[in-house]
């Protein structure tokens, strides 16, 4: 039986204002300025640079608030509080279209160039192949992905050329021509394999014995090589350990993803920049925020004046009603936006100040055992903000230290107690752990268990399957992948 009852309770919901003013926290520098140079274009109110004469703002706070000798702008007819009611908030500061992190649409310019597919048909058009053969080069080229390879059987791109070109050949009309395509630039595109790549590539090498043993040994020891079971390479080859160690060598120099090397125009470039800086002087850390984080805002002194050409007018029409109901609004928009801003550099600078207090002993030695083992909620709980204000500032920031640009999360790190009872930060541990790991005998690579027992020894009582975590976050190899000659 369905009823009906009313139910209270109390909820917290964030405002529109709210909203933007977390999504301003969360952008780093470059985002920052774009979406600065949004609001200076949409918002007519809104001016940059430095005001020539008396604040602006305070004319505005006189317009918007009243004073004794001037009544508010407010007419019989024209409700202020109407258009700053959550309703009547401005279309562009409710819309989540700013660059953020957390939007659906995150489109990137690209700058103009030949994409790798292209380049290598631009390529094809020097070699003299008959129409059918053409066709086939072109699927095939079509078919090779980002890192230079074609992963599909030749049976599957045959069905293909079949059911989508209308072209009914054979597999080995396919090899054929896949031959002629794995000819182009960069040596080793169009393998259908790791191991058909590097073989391409040798082949295309000057002949030289290191270099035809290096291609047998790819070609009937391929397994035994990845496994790098040396012993089994040399009875298997005949060969002494030095020549091995020779022949590693030219594989080595190879390229594993030859699309990779390909350096069209078209590929973006990344240029981090700093949103604060922290500098050693006399001893003491001294931070600083990106200037650019800073903009000189001001209200427009033309909008203010408007509004006090309205309020000065004897006969109000409709039209101006409608016009300084816009004005107002712009104005409010300009003003918060300002604050916004103002807030927005200080959060920045409080969090990354409790960050560098906490942190101080390595930002004054640069030395990654001295971080601090160190949460989200140990800075929140410092500086009284919520949690989710400081992984805002954490995930996209980067600072600039004398021992490098360092993005900012990366100094947070869990904790664990060592011998002594004391908490470390796994950091430190994984610091130690790869340095052990870079002064092992290369011939004889230390395990995980052998590992864990020197970190045992050092006061770091970890388990193996800890010891086998820390490294693969550090992208080390097994100690079998690890071993030389």
């Amino acid at each position: 039986m369905l009823k009906q009852h009313l139910q209270f309770k109390l909820s917290q919901k964030l405002s529109p204002q709210q909203i933007q003013l977390m999504k301003l926290i969360q952008l780093p520098t470059q985002a920052f300025e774009q979406r600065l140079k949004q609001e200076l274009e949409e918002n007519p109110a809104l001016e940059g640079g430095k005001e020539e004469s008396s604040s602006p703002e305070d004319d505005y706070g006189d317009i918007y608030e009243g004073d004794s000798d001037n009544e508010s702008i407010n007419t019989d007819d024209i409700n202020i509080d109407d258009y700053l009611s959550d309703d009547e908030i401005p279309d562009y500061r409710t819309k989540t279209s700013n660059y953020s992190v957390d939007d659906d649409e995150k489109s990137v310019p690209y700058a103009a160039g030949t994409s790798f597919n292209q380049y290598l048909l631009n390529q094809l058009n020097t070699v003299y192949l008959s129409d059918e053969e053409w066709a086939i080069a072109e699927f095939l080229v079509g078919s090779v992905d980002e890192s230079g390879y074609i992963r599909r059987p030749l049976s599957d791109i045959m069905d293909d050329l079949a059911f989508t070109q209308n072209i009914y050949t054979e597999e080995k009309t396919i090899e054929r021509v896949l031959g002629i395509v794995q000819e182009l630039d960069p040596p080793g595109v169009a393998a259908r394999s790791l191991e058909e790549c590097l073989i391409i590539q040798l082949k295309r090498r000057e002949t030289h014995p290191s270099v035809e043993l290096a291609i047998a040994i790819l070609e009937k020891s391929f397994e035994q090589f990845t496994k790098k079971h040396y012993k089994k390479l040399v009875q298997r080859h005949g060969i002494s350990e030095e020549e091995l160690k020779e022949a590693i060598s030219e594989i080595e120099k190879l390229n594993p993803k030859p699309g990779g090397s390909y350096s069209g125009n078209n590929r973006i470039v990344e240029h981090v920049v700093p949103d604060f800086s922290i500098r050693i002087v006399d001893g003491e850390l001294e931070l600083t925020l990106n200037g650019r984080n800073a903009p000189e805002l001001h209200v427009s002194r033309e909008y203010s004046n408007m509004l006090k050409g309205y309020k000065d007018s004897k006969n109000k029409s409709k039209s101006q009603k409608d016009t300084v109901l816009f004005i107002k609004q712009k104005l409010d928009a300009a003003k918060w936006f300002i604050d916004a801003i103002r807030q927005r550099q200080q959060t920045l600078y409080i969090t990354m100040n409790a960050i560098m207090q906490y942190q101080r002993e390595y930002f004054l030695t640069g030395d990654e055992r001295n971080l601090r083992p160190m949460i989200l909620k140990d800075i929140a709980d410092e500086i009284d903000m919520d949690v989710s204000t400081v992984s805002r500032v954490a995930n996209s920031k980067y600072v600039d230290t004398p021992y490098g640009t360092k993005l900012i999360k990366d100094y947070f790190s869990e904790s664990m107690k060592n011998e002594q009872g004391e908490d470390v930060s796994t950091k430190e541990i994984k610091k130690i752990l790869e340095t052990v790991i870079q002064n092992e005998e290369k011939k004889k690579p230390l395990t995980d268990d052998k590992l864990a027992k020197i970190l045992k020894e050092k006061g770091y009582p970890i388990a193996r399957r800890t010891v086998a975590k820390y490294r693969e976050q550090l992208g080390i190899s097994v100690a079998r992948l690890r071993k030389q000659i």
